[in-house]
């Protein structure tokens, strides 16, 4: 799904008003009408008591609106103007009328009532307008105190386009946000449903749509979009192929202590249908890698008396490489630096796609111009955050989606940016935004499923450009089974690569 900013949204609102004729309270309108809908759809359609929070600004219009729909269909309705009456817009102050005219009235928040307070204890859901799309800025003041309010009252809450206090490009919570059940948007979504603590506090996302012509939505150029199922198509296989057809996969990883990486990366990329996966191990770990994998051919490679790769184990490398369509370096390779010598001279020779994970990343600390490099040929990066910080990544700004697309042009490269929502982004600014996973995935080996994962994909032939986010979002789908089959608590890596081949079915064409 693509994914607006707040600017194109602006620009999508001034063409629909100045260049079609569309009335800016008629969109206005349409927007209430979906949040009042929502609001609905949580109370059963029994009309109880409802409060709306509501800024100056046209998101304030929206609560306005609602307000009024709500109370026109039997709800007990209090509107609640958080903010300055003198600076309401015109498009809400004639929504303030439409409410007076319906019996209704907008009335100034006071914190300190407890009257108020009191019946606000008593709704069944609570609207949240205050802000829209142009929040920069800390909340303060009695917008801070009306999310605090709506955020400890245990009653649901429907926010109008964002949660109050979400930055809508970056998802960053400025200050405080409202933890909305339910989020309507209007027309597209945003990043800051996503990304960032915003996506935490989104609840259900809904996009409605409110009246902007078609052609207009069309014409927005948006290099940013969600993931979902609908987007996932794997091909069906034909009748006569072979495990040639499927790829042959080449796996570099693997120490002393650290001998499950490349078996989960392998087992992966063979449950996802990798039609060959070749392992190569330092050799005292060889006798592990080889009584653990069955499907997949581990080899041992020339090894340092600290149970890592040693400087001569190139030559052994490529004897195996020159036979493979794609390879993935680094699962429990370890962070010596003979190892993160033998990576970077394996990069400067590759030129097959390479996927690098875990300490096949940290083999480039300080030696970015070795990725710089590679620029025009495919290298997918797997960094979580500490891992791009050390290869200059920079999210000090909380702007995740802007750092990751940055690094990705910058050095030509495609960057899965792992986390809640994570980001793949590529080299022409392009990103896609995942929208599964769980925080039971949150454990040792879950990242080296999911490089294995890209690994198997990418040699079966898929673009880097579908083959990554799916995937991420496959990855992710995985961990949704496992979560509501075993819990999020008991759940392994292992339960990922064997969830796998049910959510690869599931995305069959």
């Amino acid at each position: 799904m693509r994914i607006a900013t707040a600017e194109q949204m602006r620009e999508m609102d001034r063409a629909a008003i100045q260049e079609r004729g569309i009335a800016s309270t008629d969109l206005m309108e349409r927007a209430a009408e979906a949040v009042a809908g929502e609001v609905m759809t949580l109370m059963g359609d029994v009309p109880g008591r409802v409060v709306c929070f509501c800024g100056p600004g046209n998101n304030g219009g929206d609560g306005v609106s609602c307000a009024r729909q709500l109370l026109e269909a039997g709800f007990e309705v209090r509107c609640v103007l958080v903010g300055s009456h003198e600076k309401m817009t015109p498009d809400t102050r004639y929504m303030e009328a439409r409410l007076a005219a319906a019996g209704g009235r907008v009335e100034p928040f006071r914190p300190d009532d407890a009257a108020f307070a009191a019946w606000c204890l008593e709704c069944g859901a609570m609207v949240d307008a205050i802000f829209g799309t142009g929040l920069h800025r800390p909340v303060e003041g009695d917008a801070l105190t009306a999310i605090h309010m709506m955020n400890t009252c245990e009653i649901p809450v429907v926010s109008a386009d964002l949660p109050s206090g979400v930055e809508t490009d970056t998802g960053r919570v400025l200050g405080a946000a409202v933890e909305a059940a339910v989020t309507v948007t209007f027309t597209l979504p945003k990043a800051g449903h996503f990304v960032g603590k915003g996506g935490l506090h989104t609840g259900r996302l809904v996009v409605a749509d409110i009246g902007i012509p078609e052609d207009l939505v069309r014409e927005v150029d948006c290099p940013v979009r969600s993931v979902h199922g609908s987007d996932i198509r794997l091909s069906r296989r034909r009748g006569d192929a072979h495990k040639g057809d499927f790829g042959k996969c080449y796996i570099l990883g693997g120490s002393v202590g650290y001998t499950g990486a490349p078996v989960l990366a392998a087992r992966a990329a063979v449950r996802s249908g990798a039609g060959l996966v070749t392992v190569g191990v330092p050799a005292p770990v060889w006798p592990v890698a080889a009584a653990k994998l069955e499907e997949a051919m581990p080899y041992p490679l020339p090894a340092g008396k600290e149970g890592q790769l040693s400087l001569d184990a190139g030559e052994a490398i490529h004897s195996r490489l020159d036979s493979c369509g794609v390879c993935l370096i680094g699962p429990g390779l370890g962070r010596g630096n003979g190892v993160a010598a033998v990576v970077r001279h394996l990069l400067g020779e590759l030129h097959v796609p390479v996927v690098l994970d875990a300490d096949g990343i940290n083999a480039l600390e300080g030696h970015i111009d070795v990725l710089d490099g590679r620029k025009g040929l495919h290298t997918i990066l797997t960094p979580h955050d500490g891992e791009f910080a050390r290869l200059g990544g920079d999210l000090s700004g909380g702007d995740r989606l802007g750092a990751a697309r940055s690094f990705a042009v910058e050095h030509g490269c495609c960057l899965v940016l792992k986390g809640h929502g994570t980001i793949t982004a590529f080299p022409d600014g392009t990103a896609y935004i995942n929208t599964t996973g769980n925080p039971g995935m949150a454990k040792g080996g879950s990242g080296d499923v999911l490089a294995g994962l890209i690994l198997s994909l990418l040699g079966q032939g898929l673009p880097a450009r579908q083959a990554v986010p799916a995937a991420v979002w496959l990855h992710g789908a995985a961990g949704d089974v496992c979560a509501s089959e075993i819990g999020e608590y008991g759940m392994t890596p292992s339960d990922l690569v064997s969830a796998l081949p049910r959510v690869i079915r599931e995305q069959m064409e």
